[in-house]
Formats: C-alpha cells, structure tokens, sequence
C-alpha cells in the first residue's frame, strides 16, 4: 500500500467513525420553543464537546488503520488475489 492510498484510506475511515461517534453523548437544551432565542435550534445540543470527539475519532481510527495496514502488509487483505 502507497503513501496516496494509506492516506486516503485513514481520511475515510475517520469520516466513517467520526460520523459513528458525533451522536455520543449528545443533551439537548430541554427549554420549551417560547423561551429560546431568535436563531437557536431547540434541538441544538448545549454542548457538543467537538475536541474531545476529534481526539478519540482520531485514537479509534488509528488503530483500526494500524490493524489494516497490518492484515495488508502479511497478505491477509489481499485483493488482488480475490479478483484473479
């Protein structure tokens, strides 16, 4: 596997859990519609915590990536031979 394509498959997996992990964790506001302020979404959580959700999207997916690379490498995931 190439620099280009072990890149590429590290930014999609991290999409993939990024996505997986966003709904974690997740309060909303509880405030009734009539008390909110113009231009706030009621279902908008209070606090999305977006930092740490980048931190362990990134710890996840690098050992999923390590595991890939791995499996890759000793000719486990080997598609060239499932296409021949």
């Amino acid at each position: 596997m190439g620099a280009t394509g072990s890149i590429i498959i590290y930014v999609m997996i991290w999409w993939v859990v990024f996505f997986s992990i966003l709904p974690v964790g997740i309060k909303s506001n509880n405030k009734t519609f009539k008390e909110t302020l113009e231009g706030s979404d009621p279902g908008a959580p209070k606090n999305p915590k977006i930092a740490k959700k980048f931190l362990i999207t990134t710890i996840i997916t690098s050992i999923l990536f390590i595991m890939i690379y791995y499996l890759v490498n000793i000719g486990v995931l080997n598609l060239r031979n499932f296409l021949q």
